[in-house]
């Protein structure tokens, strides 16, 4: 059976390694990780999905703004075991993710990634026409979904990320740098 829950410190090898095996080390190149770069997830909004204490699916959702003084989300990266995709996991775990994050009181919830897939949890790419990221992105792939009606009405800047910080200046290169060295040992 599969239990979602929220992320703990045992989970960041075995995501880590999750996320090496489904994107590979240009993940880290991403735009999308300049924004999540030396920050803490939004709060409750780490999860896993796990079977017999393995973690099989990831999602984290972090502080952004939708452009000055408007307070968002932006997902990502949500990763599925790859001996598991298909199976709905994902999904499971994205409804989970965007349910919680109305019920803490988020209004609504960006990403980059494939339109298709995310059309049917809500997100639109109308919903960031006005906003932009800082760096090199697809724009058919920059989407949103608002889980308060028109929250990002006039949504209009460039989005930057909010939050905590990760608290130790070198956490993030820490976790980045275990993401590589998982790649590495793999591909040795």
């Amino acid at each position: 059976m599969f239990a979602i829950r929220e992320e703990i410190p045992t989970d960041v090898a075995p995501r880590e390694a999750l996320l090496d095996a489904c994107f590979g080390p240009q993940r880290f190149a991403k735009t999308s990780e300049r924004l999540r770069e030396g920050r803490l997830p939004a709060d409750g909004l780490a999860l896993t999905l796990e079977r017999e204490g393995r973690l099989m699916a990831t999602v984290r959702l972090w502080n952004v703004t939708a452009g000055p003084g408007r307070a968002s989300l932006l997902l990502g990266p949500l990763a599925v075991d790859p001996a598991l995709q298909g199976l709905g996991l994902g999904s499971k775990l994205l409804r989970e993710a965007l349910e919680r994050a109305e019920e803490l009181g988020h209004e609504s919830v960006m990403l980059v990634g494939d339109a298709p897939y995310y059309a049917r949890f809500g997100f639109r790419t109308e919903l960031t026409e006005g906003l932009w990221l800082p760096g090199p992105y697809e724009r058919e792939r920059f989407q949103a979904v608002e889980l308060r009606a028109d929250a990002l009405e006039g949504a209009r800047g460039l989005v930057q990320p909010t939050g905590r910080d990760a608290g130790h200046p070198d956490l993030a290169a820490l976790v980045a740098a275990a993401g590589r060295d998982s790649a590495r040992a793999r591909a040795a």
